[in-house]
């Protein structure tokens, strides 16, 4: 039992913390692009490009923790469960 239940609180806590990470992450980076833009506009199609990328890389960090958090819990405290109910 302990088991599920860390699996599905680990689970839970990295998504979280990663999604925090990566809402920190791209604030940061979109208040700096817009600071560039406005110092420099003549460099606004480079900064932009450049944030975009940096964006879908966070993101996709993100997507990455969501699908191990999904794998933890449907792999390890699934069956655990299955188990515990079937007693």
């Amino acid at each position: 039992m302990e088991a599920l239940v860390a699996g599905l609180i680990t689970g839970g806590f990295g998504l979280a913390i990663a999604a925090l990470g990566a809402a920190i992450g791209q604030g940061i980076a979109t208040a700096k692009a817009v600071e560039g833009i406005a110092r420099q506009p003549e460099a606004s199609s480079k900064i932009q490009t450049l944030l975009i990328i940096g964006l879908a890389f966070m993101e996709s960090l993100v997507l990455y923790v969501l699908l191990i958090s999904m794998l933890e819990i449907f792999l390890f405290a699934k069956p655990l469960l299955d188990k515990l109910l079937a007693h």
